[in-house]
């Protein structure tokens, strides 16, 4: 299993600092996927609802640690790399010469942030779910 694209949008809080949705194998999307800043640096928190009893459980989520910190891994490097500015091209590697180049692609232009200041978080994420299904 391989992530094949990642699409970050950074949002300006105290400890959620992005939603993040993936891309598995070019066939299976996972939204809504958090960057939080925890007491000892960022981590993710996987998609999740709140039950009935207030309790949040995941939608979706990693069955093993390998698989968690490959993720993690991932998706706080595209993080960081969406903080910098930079746009990305991935080649992929020479075992899969076929396959098409793999483009990174920033979720927010200066424009479109400077769009998400002063929004609620309830706002930001509705931008986000309308968004995060990556229509052109």
């Amino acid at each position: 299993m391989e992530i094949t694209e990642i699409k970050v949008f950074p949002v300006d809080e105290e400890k959620l600092k992005a939603f993040v949705s993936i891309v598995f194998d070019r066939c299976f999307m996972v939204n809504d996927i958090k960057v939080i800043q925890g007491r000892e640096g960022l981590f993710i928190s996987m998609p999740s609802r709140r039950k009935r009893n207030g309790r949040f459980k995941d939608v979706a989520h990693p069955l093993n640690n390998d698989t968690r910190r490959m993720i993690e891994d991932r998706v706080l490097a595209e993080y960081e790399q969406a903080l910098s500015g930079e746009e990305r091209v991935v080649e992929p590697a020479p075992a899969e010469a076929e396959r098409p180049i793999e483009t990174v692609e920033r979720a927010k232009t200066e424009e479109e942030q400077e769009s998400l200041e002063g929004k609620t978080l309830e706002e930001v994420a509705e931008i986000h779910l309308r968004d995060s299904f990556w229509n052109p």
